[in-house]
């Protein structure tokens, strides 16, 4: 008999957790990886890009030997369509079919405000975390502004984390430079209390390490546009002579042509188990899903892990004729890092608590990416 046919679109962090949950389950089954390239990029250190304590070789880990160490196979295409019941998905390369189908894709930011264009969204890639890089570098003196929004439509699909980081990372850098007094930094947020799937300890620690800082705030006035030497809220405008800005989550974009139920923010809707709803064997885990959860449950690396974990225990249950019991844990685990030091931020069902600004905290996050690594890096 023909082995059953596991595909999986995708090549991040829930993708190949994935694959290495159904492989230590010893799943018998033929799986495909569908993506661009069999490359991940570790998203997570792009933080540390414009400081240059990273570069783009050091966050760009081959997968080539991690897919043969695990028997599977990768075809390098874009996603365009899944249909019939996800049976079938169309590929910049053509068409291919499947028993059981994990989309692991991720999602992609709502780029609708005017000017967008304007501002680097850094965590789009090590491109685009480069060029701010070398703006930055060539920036005598000036402001910079930096915000986070958010889905109208999905509240929680937001990534607000790493912008925290870069605004902490970047008073760092310029005080490290003898730059900080030639340069302002700005803060700027729709809501008063900014950042608060965190939690309020942590949103009061952020406030006040902005307030140490001398990083100014713009907050409770929803963005309304950028342009090249400002940002224009509703409370008015902010002169800028650089802007980063992390816009809200969306599903990817082929989703409007495909079979799969979708959320009202656009993401592809599922239960608890990861299963999509009212298709037999599919499943979604990462930020192209939208989940039953807590209002704070955080689009990040971490949550991606444990609902491709739950996902890939399903789909082995699936093959073994069990019903499907496997549900993910709602967990944000988050340091937010300040270049020199972190702030540690947990939060599950029963706790919430975040640890002030620690030293040893900022080499606990570098220490974390070296054993994430390890296991797509080993020869």
């Amino acid at each position: 008999m023909a082995l059953p046919r596991i595909v999986i679109l995708g090549s991040g962090f829930a993708a190949l957790t994935a694959v290495r949950e159904l492989r230590r389950k010893r799943v018998c089954a033929d799986i495909t990886v569908v993506s661009p390239a069999p490359m991940l990029t570790y998203l997570p250190s792009l933080i540390w890009v414009p400081a240059g304590l990273r570069r783009a070789e050091d966050l760009t880990i081959p997968l080539a030997g991690f897919f043969a160490r695990h028997n599977v196979r990768h075809v390098a295409a874009t996603v365009e369509q899944v249909t019939d019941g996800g049976r079938r998905v169309h590929t910049s390369g053509g068409v291919i079919e499947n028993d059981m189908l994990l989309i692991a894709t991720g999602g992609r930011y709502i780029r609708k405000l005017p000017g967008i264009e304007h501002a680097f969204i850094p965590c789009e890639g090590i491109a685009v975390a480069d060029a701010l890089r070398q703006r930055i570098a060539a920036l005598e003196r000036g402001t910079i502004a930096v915000g986070f929004g958010a889905n109208p439509q999905e509240p929680s699909a937001v990534r607000g984390g790493p912008m925290f980081e870069f605004l902490f990372g970047l008073d760092t850098l310029l005080r490290r430079q003898g730059r900080r007094e030639a340069v302002d930094l700005v803060f700027f947020n729709a809501s008063t209390q900014p950042g608060q799937r965190l939690g309020a300890k942590a949103v009061g620690g952020l406030l006040k390490e902005m307030e140490r800082r001398g990083i100014r705030t713009h907050l409770g006035h929803k963005p309304l546009s950028f342009a090249p030497d400002k940002v224009v809220t509703e409370g008015g405008e902010i002169p800028a002579d650089l802007i980063l800005f992390m816009p809200g989550l969306t599903g990817p974009a082929w989703l409007a042509k495909s079979c799969l139920p979708l959320s009202p923010g656009g993401f592809i809707a599922a239960d608890a188990t990861c299963a999509v709803h009212g298709l037999d064997d599919v499943y979604v885990a990462g930020d192209a899903g939208s989940f039953p959860g807590p209002d704070w449950m955080p689009k990040q690396a971490h949550q991606a892990d444990l609902q491709a974990r739950a996902a890939a225990r399903n789909i082995v249950a699936a093959l073994a004729g069990r019903p499907e019991r496997e549900t993910f844990r709602p967990e944000l685990v988050c340091i937010v890092d300040t270049l020199d030091a972190g702030m540690l931020v947990f939060r599950d069902a029963r706790r919430n608590f975040a640890l002030p600004r620690l030293g040893p905290l900022h080499h606990v996050k570098r220490m974390f990416e070296a054993h994430y690594l390890r296991a797509y890096r080993a020869a």
